[in-house]
């Protein structure tokens, strides 16, 4: 018969809680039931079992038999006869004099750390160049599940000169110290406490089931694990249990500093982003004023399908989570990961912990920074964010600089939030708009010069439109700026003529600039004087060329609506949002979006711009009208009305036009000045052949072909 338990006192958070979650599966998949299973539900582990809760209960009381941990290389460890070593040498002690099966393997393994000791370091410390050497010996030595704990603490690497450096994976602090505390002491007192003097029988059920019960409290601190709130013996023994589970033992020659985040599961780089009270010292730990690389974080998942303790296992043994592109190294490309990682697995989230660093600077908190959900099937569309996985690292170089502006620094940080946010809620366009937002303002910090050495955002796959088309009339217009057929990005950022996709330099070494380029014309402060801008720009190289026509025409597929147009003529679009989301979509693949574009739905809107404008617009287009006549493009009329004078540039336009055979039933068009600026930074936007032929019978009906011109 199987029975499930609600192990109440097994939560995601703290750290402590979950790690118990995984050493009780362990302990009684092992030592008692092969075929227990576990698995997430709400904010608590379930256990499924034959064993029924007095039979779980007798297990652990009487026959459960501890891991062996232990930490003879440092403070602590109860091997050595210093006086701080008092605690630790007695419970030590009290595990060497037990008499009892289950203890078999600890003595063991503390006669195989003795006999090590004796042979290689005339029992004493090992010094610290000669830590390396001593672990390896004791690699070679111990067996059994003794093994499980030295993964778990330790991690060594081999230099190119063949010494042997320790890594110390964060989850134990420093090889299994945090501060002046020893996690072995600790560990080991608690074992001497539990299981030889049972001192503790009745805190069981608290530990397991959360149940309130009086003179359950232990004076023993269980460090990061346990930050806040009290502690039951107990905790000790099944924390360290489950925290074996995530082993990190590595061996490599030349450690990268990639491979420094690589060596435990689910384990990466600090990233100061996704959580409320998120600050840039997050990600690194400070040491007499200076500023050196954080603990990290680590991921741990959480699955609510009923597990076997094999499969878990395999699921840690596995933890390296990696992205399209590689390994996942931050956080950032660690949510990546776990977007496909957590399908395959059965994961459905992930708790996000950040090793942090108190305010004593000497320890550190394991500190729950959030979930990340994982979705139940890989979304196409997250494939999306491939296209940004070789350049985030570069961004983040450059903002983690000690020179790095804050303004920088704030950019980044705001596009890694809505990175995250949008692998949560990926179905959501206005997700993906947030993420285009903040792409653009990057590159606005990079165009005044700081952090450009990680070059523009790369080019966007054209399914990048697809999944931010909210059908607004906001990003119909910016798709219609931004993939225009002479790419207008050059007016935005400077960029390498033969290299458009990096910056323009002059200048090596620390005098480096961003180039300027008399191109460049737009600047981000203002979405209608952006567009003005483009279009003076664009008027001047025309004239430059001796050409007759604006050149600003449409990519097929992404062309601005007249309904969309009406809409901006009378101030009913938000003009900096439209063009901060133009300057992020001209990162969009030309020549893709050329082959593949994506198909944006067609406004459900009726709508048409003034009759004024449109016959202004008519004496600004880029080509003839399709009935040949060609009105050409006079610079006067655009730069009228850019500075307010709208009657005077619906007067010019009408003569242009009359002149070609093109007779507009409108005779005036005065507007204030603040329209009339609307009305010329609406030229930016490109139309097709067949609106302009819509224009020309809507504004002249009765228009004739005499005396074209």
């Amino acid at each position: 018969m199987i029975h499930v338990h609600d192990l109440g006192g097994c939560a995601p958070a703290p750290l402590a809680h979950y790690l118990k979650a995984l050493g009780i599966l362990r302990l009684v998949s092992e030592q008692a039931d092969a075929h227990a299973r576990g698995w997430w539900e709400g904010e608590r582990f379930r256990l499924a079992s034959t064993l029924d809760e007095s039979a779980l209960r007798n297990f652990l009381l009487e026959r459960y038999e501890p891991i062996p941990v232990f930490n003879p290389w440092g403070a602590r460890s109860g091997f050595y006869p210093d006086n701080s070593e008092t605690t630790a040498r007695d419970a030590l002690e009290d595990i060497e004099k037990s008499k009892g099966e289950r203890f078999k393997s600890y003595r063991q393994t503390i006669a195989t750390i003795r006999a090590v000791l004796h042979k290689d370091f005339a029992d004493k410390k090992p010094p610290d160049d000669e830590k390396g050497r001593f672990v390896l010996a004791l690699r070679r030595q111990v067996r059994g599940r003794a093994s499980y704990w030295l993964d778990a603490v330790l991690a060594v690497t081999a230099t190119s000169d063949d010494r042997y450096v320790i890594r110390q994976p964060a989850l134990f602090g420093t090889g299994g110290n945090e501060g002046s505390g020893g996690y072995a002491s600790a560990y080991m007192s608690a074992v001497s406490e539990c299981l030889l003097k049972r001192r503790w029988d009745h805190a069981l059920e608290s530990s397991l089931f959360s149940s309130p019960l009086a003179n359950c409290e232990w004076k023993q601190s269980l460090g990061q694990f346990l930050p806040e709130g009290s502690t039951v013996a107990w905790d000790f023994l099944f924390a360290f249990e489950g925290a074996c589970m995530v082993r990190s033992a590595v061996t490599a020659k030349q450690a990268s500093e990639v491979s420094r985040w690589m060596s435990s599961p689910f384990y990466v780089a600090p990233s100061s982003f996704g959580y409320a009270s998120a600050s840039r010292l997050d990600e690194f730990a400070l040491n007499k004023g200076k500023e050196l690389p954080g603990r990290g974080e680590q991921w741990f998942p959480m699955w609510a399908q009923p597990m076997l303790f094999a499969e878990v296992a395999h699921l840690f043994a596995e933890g390296r989570a990696s992205t399209r592109r590689g390994r996942a190294i931050d956080g950032w490309s660690m949510a990546r990961a776990a977007t496909s990682l957590g399908v395959r697995s059965g994961i459905t989230q992930f708790v996000r912990y950040g090793y942090l660093q108190r305010n004593n600077l000497a320890t550190h908190f394991a500190v729950p920074l959030g979930r990340v959900r994982v979705p139940d099937r890989v979304l196409p569309v997250l494939a999306c964010l491939d296209d940004l996985d070789q350049w985030m690292p570069g961004l983040h170089r450059q903002a983690r600089d000690k020179d790095a502006p804050s303004r920088l620094r704030t950019a980044v940080r705001r596009l890694a939030e809505t990175l995250l946010a949008v692998t949560q809620h990926p179905d959501e366009p206005s997700r993906w708009q947030s993420v285009l937002m903040c792409l653009a303002d990057v590159e606005t910090v990079m165009a005044s010069g700081s952090g450009y050495k990680a070059q523009p955002v790369p080019a966007l796959r054209p399914q990048w439109a697809g999944a931010a088309a909210d059908g607004s009339a906001e990003f119909r217009l910016a798709l219609a700026l931004a993939l225009q057929i002479d790419a207008v990005r050059r007016h935005w950022l400077p960029l390498d003529r033969k290299q458009p996709m990096r910056f323009a330099t002059t200048g090596t070494g620390a005098q480096m600039r961003l180039a300027r380029d008399t191109a460049v014309v737009m600047n981000g402060r203002s979405g209608i004087d952006d567009a003005l801008a483009l279009v003076e720009r664009r008027l001047v190289e025309a004239a430059q060329r001796g050409a007759r026509h604006v050149p600003l025409r449409a990519a097929p597929g992404a062309f601005a609506y007249p309904c969309d147009l009406a809409a901006w003529l009378a101030g009913a679009v938000n003009t900096d949002r439209t063009l901060a989301l133009a300057r992020a979509l001209m990162s969009l693949d030309a020549a893709k979006w050329s082959q593949q574009r994506m198909s944006i739905p067609a406004p459900d809107a009726q709508g048409q711009p003034a009759d004024g404008w449109m016959a202004i617009r008519l004496a600004l287009l880029p080509w003839p009208l399709p009935d040949g006549r060609d009105p050409g493009a006079d610079p006067a009329i655009f730069r009228r009305l850019a500075s307010g004078d709208a009657a005077t540039a619906f007067e010019l336009a009408r003569r242009r036009l009359r002149a070609r055979g093109i007779h507009t039933t409108v005779r005036s068009a005065s507007v204030p000045h603040d329209t009339a600026r609307l009305w010329a930074a609406a030229m930016a936007f490109p139309i097709t052949p067949e609106i302009a032929a819509t224009f020309a019978r809507r504004t002249a009906p009765t228009t004739t072909q005499e005396n074209p011109q």
